[in-house]
């Protein structure tokens, strides 16, 4: 998982530095007015925030899924995506003693306004709404303990910003901050960088 780690973080460079190339080259920053839709995937570093949890270890994780983007305006689109996130964290159950994984895995949907800086080059902002598939303990002996203590929908708001070449392919980084509580009475939210790769057709 560190090696697809870096992996996929040199090729968000190499990309975002061809982009920016391109982009130099443009007098304008107005996009296509035709719809896209493409695939995504990437890395997940999962964990949660809250006064009444103390600061775990980031869950290495994965998401892979479907985004469509819609065009508004000469530098502004709507972007909808369909993702399976793995998220959660890493925690110790006894002081001394080998990891275990706490699993939160979620269905995302994340509704994104896309500014476009120049082309190729955009910022997101916008609301994602997560609906809970998994949720189990996965510790290093192989057993599994699986749960159903948590919300099943959540709340959360994602920004972050996306290269895209002009075949298609896109690199993107992204920080998602769960709104509301994962557990009924306990401050606790998901906290998720996501560093992914994609292609819109």
């Amino acid at each position: 998982m560190k090696k697809l780690f870096k992996l996929l973080s040199v090729s968000a460079l190499l990309i975002g530095t061809v982009t920016v190339s391109n982009a130099q080259d443009k007098s304008s920053n107005k996009q296509s007015m035709t719809p896209s839709f493409g695939i995504k995937g990437g890395v997940n570093l999962a964990t949660v925030t809250g006064s009444d949890f103390d600061s775990p270890d980031s869950r290495t994780s994965f998401h892979v899924g479907l985004v469509g983007e819609l065009p508004i305006a000469d530098i502004l689109s709507i972007q909808a995506e369909v993702l399976y996130s793995g998220q959660g964290f890493d925690f110790r159950p006894l002081p001394g003693a080998d990891k275990a994984e706490f699993q939160l895995d979620y269905i995302n949907v994340p509704v994104l306004a896309k500014v476009y800086v120049f082309k190729g080059l955009s910022l997101e902002v916008g609301p994602q709404f997560g609906f809970l598939v998994n949720e189990k303990v996965d510790f290093k002996s192989g057993e599994d303990v699986e749960l159903d203590n948590a919300k099943k929908f959540d709340v959360g708001v994602a920004g972050g910003l996306t290269f895209q070449t002009d075949m298609g392919l896109f690199a993107t980084g992204r920080y998602v901050y769960g709104v509301t509580d994962i557990y009924d009475d306990v401050n606790i939210k998901n906290s998720v960088f996501q560093i992914g790769l994609g292609y819109k057709f």
